[in-house]
């Protein structure tokens, strides 16, 4: 059985102040482009059954950069759907929400995009899980996405409800692996850089 690497995206500006980052199409700054590039050596001389980037370029520029080929847009990758949040900080929805949590609490719907419940980006993370599940049978998959659908994604791996990709911090340009110990998923690496 593969392992299921999982690469997120370099850099943006948005990430880089912390504001929500959903279906907004942002580029890579500089920063976020030598991050993507620094993933390549650890990604050399490994070669994977299926390679699948979310559609946005940050994603689909990443991946170029750290010298994957072959990537097709998956999607379902797409980062969560924030809705009314999208472009907000947390500190600044807590001013008018204090103490609101996206795990919990999910979001409101916007004028452009509608928003996604955590329960919602687990079943596109379950449906992604599902068209690797036949690549992981005899090579490892890689998967270039976002923070925040990756975290999902990790958390139903792993047997737990959407909500639990809480539990995962993930870095902008790192890389993480996701293998298996007794036939069981499990994190093996995770936020790696080189």
């Amino acid at each position: 059985m593969g392992d299921l690497l999982l690469a997120r995206h370099g850099e943006t500006e948005w990430s880089r102040t912390g504001r929500h980052t959903g279906r907004t199409d942002l580029p890579l700054t500089p920063r976020g482009e030598a991050q993507a590039e620094s993933l390549a050596p650890l990604l050399a001389g490994r070669s994977f059954g299926l390679v699948l980037t979310s559609p946005l370029v940050r994603a689909r520029h990443t991946a170029q950069l750290a010298g994957l080929t072959g990537a097709e847009p998956e999607p379902g990758l797409r980062e969560w759907d924030y809705g009314g949040y999208e472009g907000i900080t947390t500190a600044d929805i807590r001013r008018t929400r204090p103490g609101w949590d996206l795990w919990t609490d999910g979001v409101p719907p916007g004028r452009e995009f509608p928003g996604e419940s955590p329960e919602e980006v687990g079943e596109r993370a379950d449906r992604v899980l599902s068209r690797v599940a036949g690549a992981l049978d005899g090579a490892d998959v890689m998967l270039v996405a976002h923070g925040h659908l990756l975290r999902v994604l990790t958390a139903r791996r792993l047997g737990l409800p959407p909500a639990a990709g809480r539990l995962f911090r993930l870095e902008t340009g790192t890389l993480s692996r996701l293998s298996l110990e007794h036939d069981s998923p499990v994190v093996a690496e995770w936020n790696t850089r080189p």
